[in-house]
């Protein structure tokens, strides 16, 4: 019986912690600025739970009937919590409304549970006893937690489904608490009907997901979705409408098929083509191969490496007919090794210096990615770029977000670079920038490979001039310490959105 009681603490535990994940797992995926998403949401939910636990001291009667009825409440609103948001999202404007009133609701709760539990096993345990062992559990059940979401809940189950299960074993623990409470429930029945009905909603919810989410996503896309899946690091879509197959990370659009050839020629060959003979070279970011096939199209290159952190999303580009007749199966090259790993500690671990290097990170829209554009991360990365050899980085709109690119060529010259910015225009993106960075002079390629469809010798010098309204404008660099850049880049955003 005891066994049974705190077991139910643990797993209580661990479905208030879960949600709690889930929530911010999601903002972060919609909203960006991880730091920020995770920092409110952990903040509001415990101050939700301190509410609830007040609140309980209000709860004077028919004790084990209410802790069933919060169980089963908690499921519900923890198990379709992520399906809600997900609708929420895609179909109103009220999304940070819902999601924080989602969060307090749920940290009420929560913050009912431990002391109605405490209250009623009072009489079976000793005050030292009960404390000591409720408490126990519950953090071992956080811990658990805190170790199963992102090992296991969000790369097998994804958010939907994730949530869902844990809704379930709360509405379990609520049934099986009718038979370990039988005596102070002399009437069970109503409450077992209730329990098995929230059970039968979240198993639908469960055995739906898959299609609950490729709901939501349709309602999140204006295209059709033709292949979607969640890894611990990021949520990929690829959509179609007609030819045009477009990539999303986070809903964040990475690449239109129609016109990615732009972005990627002009990410590539203003350098490359400008070093004779380079041998190596390195991409961190890039997953999807784009711009290792244009760099592929330089038989000087004895070996290039790709760095991205996600297997899953280099996978999918070495593998999925779609995605390779698009990179023309450049992760299959015998010229590339593909390694998974955050670029940042590899960096700090390889002895390799390279020709060329390609820093094709996504927009610095939160802080974990503004990390890879910060002074300590380009001198690091300097330590491994040969005496001759050139970086490039893809560093946002000069034209919607010009101080953010701005702030990315000051931050490359105080890391000790020589800095040359460009931009291109993308038509999916429109005007979007670039900086090319080395220690030595550089020259516009009298040269390109043959068959590019946008870049010749007569338009790329024009990719240098920058007219008035994105010309440089006073920025700070973007230190690891304090990331102005994540700032510029919410702010300039949020004003172009709204």
């Amino acid at each position: 019986m005891a066994v049974a009681l705190f077991l139910s603490v643990l797993l209580i535990a661990a479905c208030g912690l879960v949600y709690e994940l889930i929530a911010g797992a999601l903002a972060s995926y919609l909203l960006g600025d991880s730091v920020f998403q995770f920092s409110t949401i952990i903040g509001s939910y415990l101050f939700a739970m301190g509410i609830g636990s007040w609140l309980s001291r209000f709860l004077d009667r028919a004790l084990v009937s209410r802790f069933i009825a919060i169980e089963l409440m908690v499921g519900l609103v923890g198990g379709f919590s992520s399906t809600l948001l997900f609708f929420a999202f895609a179909s109103t404007g009220g999304f940070r409304f819902l999601l924080y009133l989602v969060v307090i609701l749920l940290g009420v709760l929560v913050g009912l549970e431990i002391p109605l539990l405490m209250r009623i096993l009072q009489e079976r345990f000793n005050f030292k006893e009960l404390v000591s062992n409720v408490l126990t559990f519950d953090y071992l059940g956080a811990l658990g937690a805190s170790l199963i979401f992102p090992l296991f809940v969000v790369p097998r189950m994804g958010l939907v489904r994730g949530a869902m299960a844990f809704g379930l074993l709360n509405a379990l623990v609520a049934l099986w608490s009718t038979w370990l409470f039988r005596r102070h429930l002399p009437h069970a029945s109503p409450q077992r009907a209730a329990c098995f009905g929230v059970l039968a909603l979240l198993v639908a919810g469960f055995v739906y997901g898959q299609k609950i989410t490729d709901t939501a996503d349709a309602t999140l896309y204006a295209d059709e979705v033709i292949l979607a899946r969640t890894t611990p690091y990021q949520r990929i879509v690829l959509t179609k409408w007609k030819d045009d197959y477009r990539l999303h990370l986070n809903a964040h659009l990475q690449f239109s098929s129609k016109d990615e050839y732009r972005y990627h020629e002009a990410l590539v060959h203003p350098g490359l083509a400008s070093l004779a003979g380079a041998k190596h070279a390195l991409v961190l970011g890039g997953g999807d191969g784009l711009a290792v096939r244009e760099m592929l199209k330089y038989p000087s290159l004895e070996s290039i490496t790709l760095v991205d952190l996600d297997p899953a999303m280099t996978e999918l580009f070495r593998t999925h007919p779609l995605l390779t007749k698009l990179n023309a199966n450049a992760l299959n090259s015998p010229r590339v090794r593909v390694v998974n790993a955050d670029a940042f500690p590899w960096l700090e671990q390889s002895n390799d210096t390279f020709d060329f290097v390609v820093a094709d990170f996504p927009d610095p829209n939160n802080y974990s990615l503004g990390k890879l554009f910060t002074t300590a991360f380009y001198r690091l990365l300097k330590q491994h770029v040969s005496a001759n050899g050139l970086i490039v980085v893809q560093a946002t709109s000069p034209m919607f977000a010009r101080q953010s690119y701005w702030c990315i060529v000051e931050t490359l010259k105080r890391a000790g670079f020589r800095a040359w910015p460009y931009h291109a225009y993308v038509p999916a993106f429109g005007e979007w920038g670039f900086v090319l960075a080395g220690d030595r002079d550089w020259r516009p390629p009298g040269q390109l490979p043959a068959g590019l469809r946008y870049l010749d010798a007569k338009t790329l010098p024009a990719l240098f001039d920058f007219a008035p309204d994105m010309g440089p404008v006073p920025a700070e660099p973007n230190r690891l310490n304090d990331q102005s850049l994540v700032r510029y880049y919410e702010k300039e955003w949020r004003e172009i959105i709204h």
